[in-house]
């Protein structure tokens, strides 16, 4: 008699968690931090060799990693399979998806890649036809992005689709800030002052204390997370430039209307110089934002860097953020 083997088919009960892991080239740090904007947070430990292996119960969405002062997005779903790889020398750049659903996690990656290709610090020197038509090129290929991964739904970038005219407008606001910048405090112009300023030394700074060497303004706040981003950056241009003719000096806009007192807003500033070992020279504005020499430099948002020639007149009102290559270039270009 012939036997004929049974076999016995069933459906697996779904898991009710989301696999995640990877490999990170030259990682910041030894963990990695997953969020959203529920409240949601994990850390995922990043081992020696770069890689990292960790299950999650999510809720289906999108979710914020982050690796040092570098973050990216991933779509994670309970019952999901993912990975990704990347190399912090070029994050973006690198960053790649595999596994379920892998593909809503590579269109964001193009989409910020887009965005970076379009709106960077060029289009705030474009006329205003070119900074419109920047705008509309980027609206078109955006579009043409969605297109080419049709499998997606069109609901998934409903975010992106409603903030893109908010975007405009946020760009579009500073665009004219920064013609009205470079109109009236343009190169070669004398640079308005400041007097008296506390110094976290000891004792008070003015601008014309500095006279003789370049000065390297940075305009933060303690409650500033862009301006805190940008601390590692800053320390190494420091470092870099400490035995040049240059003054790196750091103005702290915390004030009384933020803190509800100067004593406290004072007490935030040293607290955060003395935490984050902040080096260059450490002056906190005599009155905030309303204080004279803000007001100048038309500042209505942070963190704000300007260079200052040695004669007191303004190379550039509003320089290259520590983060970016040209600030070096520009540097080394003016025989600092």
């Amino acid at each position: 008699m012939l036997l004929i083997p049974v076999v016995i088919l069933g459906c697996q009960k779904p898991k009710d968690y989301a696999e995640l892991s990877g490999k990170i080239t030259n990682p910041n740090s030894q963990q990695i931090t997953l969020s959203n904007e529920t409240g949601y947070e994990k850390t995922i430990v990043v081992n020696s060799d770069g890689t990292f292996s960790d299950t999650l119960k999510v809720s289906a969405g999108r979710y914020i990693f982050t690796d040092g002062i570098e973050y990216g997005t991933v779509y994670l779903e309970n019952g999901n399979k993912t990975s990704f790889t990347l190399d912090t020398n070029a994050f973006d750049e690198t960053l790649k998806f595999k596994g379920d659903d892998a593909e809503k996690s590579n269109v964001l990656v193009k989409y910020l890649l887009l965005r970076e290709e379009h709106l960077n610090e060029s289009i705030f020197d474009q006329s205003s036809e070119d900074f419109e038509n920047t705008f509309e090129n980027f609206k078109t290929e955006f579009g043409d992005l969605k297109n080419s991964y049709a499998s997606i739904d069109a609901a998934y970038f409903k975010s992106e689709d409603a903030s893109f005219e908010e975007m405009k407008a946020f760009y579009k606001e500073y665009y004219e800030e920064r013609q009205a910048i470079n109109r009236d405090l343009g190169k070669g112009t004398p640079s308005p002052i400041f007097n008296n300023y506390e110094n976290y030394a000891g004792g008070t700074s003015s601008l014309e204390d500095f006279k003789g060497r370049y000065v390297y303004i940075d305009v933060w706040a303690t409650w500033c997370g862009p301006c805190k981003k940008e601390i590692p950056y800053l320390k190494a241009i420091e470092e870099k430039f400490h035995d040049r003719n240059i003054e790196f000096v750091s103005i702290s806009l915390d004030d009384d209307k933020r803190s509800g007192s100067m004593t406290k807003a004072k007490n935030a500033w040293k607290r955060m110089v003395a935490e984050k070992s902040l080096t260059g020279v450490q002056l906190i504005s005599d009155n905030g934002w309303e204080a004279d020499f803000i007001k100048s430099y038309k500042i209505s948002g942070i963190p704000r860097f300007i260079l200052i020639d040695p004669k007191g007149n303004i190379i550039d009102p509003d320089a290259p953020r520590p983060s970016s290559s040209e600030l070096t270039k520009l540097l080394e270009e003016l025989g600092v």
